[in-house]
Parts: structure tokens; C-alpha cells; sequence
């Protein structure tokens, strides 16, 4: 274990450098080729095979001894209430983490490394995306400005979509969203029939709420998680990565006509760094500081990146 801080001493995480953590692949097998790493990582985001190799391969095996002790407590639990019910409930792992910083790159390259343990499991991934109210009833309650705050999801369905799960439900559907179009997709879902595993992927995975005063029990979205993973980085790294990402897609996805913001993609590059600032203070920056940030400590693990968007230190919580 690498040295502690002396303002760490007492966390409830070990923590690695990401050195140190490669070591603990020990013989998992490399079953991603770099073609379909690239085809995996998000606009901006340079993980490779190697960073498949460092970081992903550890957590792979990391995530595999938890499935199986699930698993195992599962059969106990069986036995213990004497009930011969053969449906276990998919094992969820939620991963949290702001905007740009790289979360879909790591909930889909994980989904793949899962897939293709030797016990073959079923791995569905869905995102929060589809969950957020419909753009227009995010604008007849002033909410566009909000979008992306706890506030805009419906929680309700949220709670309804993961507890299904969490049952063994089968054919469970998850709403769909368009980032072209900045909307959900009216009438579209994917069907989620019983996983083995669940990636459930999104900013605000972790968020709590108030405690209730008298003590009744308001579930929030990560007690259906079976492990929560963080994607950290420096505000200030986060804030660039997103700059860069929007002016990106101006070159990119701004340009096609049925775009949200194809609006931007005729203004002249001052203009649209002025607007991605804009955005980044007003609403994503806000959201980091209030909503997202704060959850970090809830994770199981936190991946912290550093300038080159690889992962430099990973904290494990402790038994």
C-alpha cells in the first residue's frame, strides 16, 4: 500500500498509485484489442490498451471476487430462509463522476472486460440519461438551465427501473435519450432482461436526500448498488477537458442540422469558446460543486485521473 498523507491516515480508503495498482491483475487476461478500444473511448478521451492493461484489468478482477461473494451469499441466504428461489438478483455497479471527465468510457470498456469472463455473464449497461425529464417539461418548470441536476430526473422512475431489476424482473425497459437531439427519445426504450451484471452509469448516481424525520425509509438510487465507482479529476482539468469537447463537436456533431447545438457551429471560434465558458460556469461547474463533488466520498472506489485524462491514484474503500 503506498504511504498515506497525514490527513489520510484515517480515511476509510487504501490508496494506490496506479503503478502499484496494475500489479494486482495478476493473471486476468487482456481480452480487448486496441481496434475496439478505440471504438469504446468517448470524443477526447486517449485510454488505450495500455490504460486497459493499468488500471482496467485489476478492477476487472477486483469486480469479479465481488460477484462471486455475492453469488456465494446468495446461495447462503437460500439456504438460511429454507426457499428454493432460483432467480439471484444482478449484481449493479454504479459509476458517478462529473461531465467530461471520462465515465462512459470506463462504464462501456468495463461492460466488455466483464462480458468476457470465462463464465460468460450477461452485462447490460444503461445510462441516467434517459431518465431526465423531456425538454419540454424541463422548460414549462425553467428547468433547461438545471438539466443534469438531481431535479431533473424523475427519480421516481429511476427508483422504479432499478428496483425491477434489483427483483430479477425480466424485461425491465429503460427510456432512451438522444445526445443529438439533447432529448429524450418519446416512445423508445431498451429492454433489460435479467443480467448477470448491471452497469448503471450517470453524474448524479450517488446523490442522497434529506434524512426523513420520522425515520421511514426514502430509498435513493445507489441502495440498489452492489458496488459504486467515482471518475475523479481536478476541477480545473474537467473544466478544460469540457471546453475542448465542445469545440470538438463543433467541427463534428454541431454540424448536423437536427443537432441541439447546431446553432453554435456557424458562430466563429471566440464566440463559441465565450458560450462553452458560459456553459461550463453556469450550469456544469454548479453541478460539479453542489450535486457531484459532494457524493465522492459515497463511492466504493474512486478512479483520479490526472492532466493526460489517465488514471494516476486509485482508492479502494476498506473492509
Amino acid at each position: 500500500m503506498d504511504q498515506l498523507a497525514p490527513g489520510e491516515r484515517y480515511s476509510p480508503y487504501r490508496f494506490f498509485s496506479a503503478e502499484r495498482w496494475a500489479k494486482f491483475r495478476a493473471d486476468t487476461p487482456l481480452t480487448l484489442t486496441e481496434d475496439e478500444v478505440r471504438r469504446l473511448r468517448s470524443l477526447n478521451d486517449p485510454v488505450d490498451l495500455e490504460e486497459v492493461r493499468r488500471i482496467y484489468l485489476s478492477l476487472s478482477r477486483l469486480l469479479s471476487a465481488h460477484v462471486e461473494a455475492s453469488q456465494l451469499l446468495f446461495q447462503q441466504r437460500k439456504q438460511f430462509f429454507s426457499t428454493d428461489d432460483a432467480q439471484k438478483s444482478p449484481f449493479i455497479i454504479g459509476i458517478a463522476g462529473s461531465v467530461a471527465v471520462g465515465k462512459s468510457t470506463t462504464a462501456r470498456v468495463l461492460k466488455e472486460l466483464l462480458a468476457r469472463w470465462p463464465s460468460s455473464p450477461k452485462v447490460d449497461l444503461v445510462t441516467t440519461d434517459g431518465f431526465l425529464y423531456p425538454n419540454a417539461v424541463l422548460r414549462e418548470n425553467n428547468l433547461m438551465d438545471r438539466k443534469g441536476f438531481p431535479e431533473s430526473y424523475d427519480q421516481g422512475a429511476v427508483l422504479k427501473f432499478l428496483s425491477e431489476i434489483k427483483a430479477g424482473m425480466s424485461n425491465v425497459r429503460a427510456p432512451l435519450y438522444s445526445h443529438l437531439t439533447y432529448d429524450v427519445l418519446e416512445g423508445e426504450f431498451v429492454t433489460i432482461d435479467r443480467p448477470d451484471i448491471l452497469i448503471f452509469e450517470g453524474i448524479n448516481v450517488l446523490q442522497t436526500r434529506e434524512l426523513p424525520a420520522d425515520g421511514k425509509a426514502i430509498p435513493v438510487v445507489s441502495d440498489f448498488f452492489d458496488f459504486s465507482i467515482y471518475i475523479d479529476a481536478p476541477e480545473e482539468l474537467v473544466h478544460n477537458w469540457y471546453v475542448d469537447r465542445f469545440m470538438r463537436l463543433r467541427e463534428t456533431a454541431f454540424r448536423d442540422p437536427r443537432s441541439f447545438f447546431h446553432r453554435y457551429a456557424e458562430l466563429s471560434s471566440e464566440s463559441a469558446l465565450a458560450i462553452a465558458e458560459q456553459l461550463w460556469k453556469n450550469i456544469n461547474l454548479k453541478n460539479l460543486r453542489e450535486n457531484i463533488l459532494p457524493t465522492r466520498p459515497r463511492a466504493d472506489l474512486i478512479l483520479r485521473k490526472g492532466a493526460d485524462h489517465l488514471i494516476e491514484e486509485v482508492a479502494l474503500r476498506k473492509l
